[in-house]
């Protein structure tokens, strides 16, 4: 189990102080009547009684049925174990005890001045040394509690640790660790959004050494699968890389949460409970006992092909296929097991051509400017340790919308240089990243922008950066190919066909460049089409 970035299934609502703690230290009290119980962990034993028939509004009627209670409390509270009386309240006498796990209990806590905490910082839009943490720094306390408040449909346990084992590793975690002498940094060891003020983003660095550790996790032979947890908005891309980049033959799935852990509602611990279920039951393996969907992303009890799956509103079941072909690989089954409806033809993990073993250790990129001339330059992109993480592509999105602001629709020739955007990323790729491309969200069904973005678009590829069409949209329109110097992505959305793109990168590096990026000769346009359609293979197979 991985905790990646962002991810709201690990995170929790603000602790907020009791009522019960209020009164007792002289705090006004919050208007709700009762106190929302948070889970903790008792101190010592205790003794507890607890009324019976009051699990349920019809219990009592059911009392024919009951073994006699364990005794009889009195007016006064006193313990009685025969009934004192007619009208003693029943209970059962209950022992609890710290070995026994977590339990929802008030929260006492308050803050150091002595007010009560009203939110997770201790004034709003405090610095992150005034500000608790919400996030859970890994997974382990999130199938804690699963296990210990989760109730299947028929009123028994969640199955987790009895049907699997679970190690818990970190991956640009959602929370850090920010005391002791290992302390971790917000935005470079673990990456939040909330509170809002402290939002941070892992990069392209992140994302290699994240990859790194799956592989070498995986390489140990000694799981039967992998739940990745990330944020809802993103957590297909991530699924989508590295089931392109991950060399395993067992499932790989991940999961998100529309709504907080704890919260009304949350559909993150049923989300992952569905992941156990997929893993554990086989039906993602072929006869030889190796995985034949590919990375997944499970949610809403449905199996989603990760690279055929987006995020299209911000609410539980927002999630859709994309580019209309496929993309459901299972459903969940409800009370029955999980069934396979789809399989993918896309290669992926141990099929993958872009698979961690098969990528070379080094490939050619770019140095160099526009206005001086650009160079091919050696990248070491992989090592003993796996990917390089400063060698990882930079490819940027660029979004086409009618109505340019640029000369193009005053009926002159297109002109790449009012493109600024567009350039001054060419060059600063050519500057800091030697391998860079681009991906232009486009009309559908070409993927083609207006004339002038197309002009410095193909100044990048002439420049020796692979440009990838999309279709515009969330649901990734088809994307055909009319230039054979662009790259089709076909039914890719954009955010997946930046993934990959720079996967491509890192097995083919560089396009030739031309001499004069904006005037590139036949025979250099010729080696550019022969470059760019070993890309193309690439995004027609995966």
């Amino acid at each position: 189990m991985f905790a990646g970035p962002t991810a709201t299934i690990l995170n929790t609502p603000d602790l907020v102080t009791s009522n019960k703690a209020r009164v007792r230290h002289g705090l006004p009290p919050r208007p709700a009547g009762f106190d929302v119980l948070r889970p903790q962990r008792l101190a010592a034993p205790a003794t507890l009684y607890v009324e019976a028939f009051s699990a349920h509004p019809l219990e009592g009627d059911a009392a024919g049925l009951y073994a006699p209670p364990d005794g009889w409390l009195d007016q006064e509270g006193a313990f009685h174990p025969e009934r004192p009386f007619e009208g003693a309240t029943p209970v059962y006498v209950v022992e609890l005890d710290p070995a026994d796990g977590l339990y929802p209990l008030p929260y006492m806590g308050r803050q150091a001045d002595g007010s009560a905490w009203e939110e997770t910082a201790a004034t709003p839009f405090a610095p992150p040394g005034s500000a608790r943490q919400t996030f859970y720094p890994d997974a382990r306390r999130l199938y804690e509690e699963i296990e210990r408040f989760g109730l299947d449909d028929h009123g028994t346990p969640v199955a987790l640790g009895s049907v699997a084992d679970f190690d818990f590793f970190r991956a640009a975690p959602s929370g850090g660790y920010t005391a002791g002498p290992d302390a971790e940094r917000l935005g470079q060891d673990f990456f939040v959004y909330y509170p809002y003020h402290l939002q941070s983003e892992p990069g392209l660095a992140d994302l290699a050494r994240a990859t790194n550790q799956v592989q070498e996790v995986l390489a140990s032979g000694a799981y039967a699968g992998v739940q990745w947890l990330e944020g809802s908005p993103t957590v297909d891309e991530t699924l989508y890389w590295l089931g392109l980049l991950v060399d395993t033959t067992v499932p790989v799935v991940g999961h998100a949460a529309q709504r907080r852990h704890q919260s009304l509602s949350a559909d993150g611990d049923r989300n992952v409970v569905d992941g156990v279920k997929f893993i554990v039951s086989g039906v993602a393996l072929d006869e030889r006992g190796e995985d034949r969907v590919g990375a997944c992303v499970i949610v809403d009890e449905l199996v989603y092909a990760a690279r055929d799956v987006t995020k299209v509103d911000a609410r539980p079941g927002g999630y859709e296929v994309t580019g209309g072909h496929g993309g459901v690989v299972a459903d969940l089954g409800g009370y029955g097991p999980p069934q396979v409806t789809y399989l993918p033809a896309r290669r992926h993990t141990h099929r993958s051509e872009l698979r961690l073993s098969v990528l070379p250790e080094r490939v050619t990129g770019l140095t160099g400017s526009l206005a001086t001339g650009v160079l091919p330059v050696d990248v070491v992109t992989k090592n003993a340790d796996g990917l390089v993480p400063a060698a990882m592509p930079n490819v940027s999105i660029t979004k086409y919308s009618r109505y340019a602001a640029t000369g193009a629709h005053a009926g002159g020739p297109p002109a790449a240089d009012e493109e600024v955007e567009i350039l001054a990323r060419i060059d600063a790729n050519l500057a800091g990243t030697p391998l860079g491309g681009f991906v232009c969200e486009g009309m559908s069904p070409f993927g083609m922008a207006d004339p002038t973005r197309n002009a410095a678009l193909s100044v990048a590829v002439a420049a020796g950066m692979p440009v990838v069409r999309t279709g515009r949209g969330n649901t990734g329109g088809m994307a055909y190919r009319t230039d054979p110097t662009f790259i089709s992505g076909n039914n890719l959305t954009a955010t997946k066909a930046r993934m990959l793109l720079m996967a491509a990168l890192l097995k083919l590096g560089a396009l030739p460049p031309a001499a004069d990026p904006f005037a590139p000769t036949p025979d250099e346009r010729a080696a550019t089409e022969k470059a760019v359609a070993r890309y193309q293979e690439l995004f027609d197979t995966h």
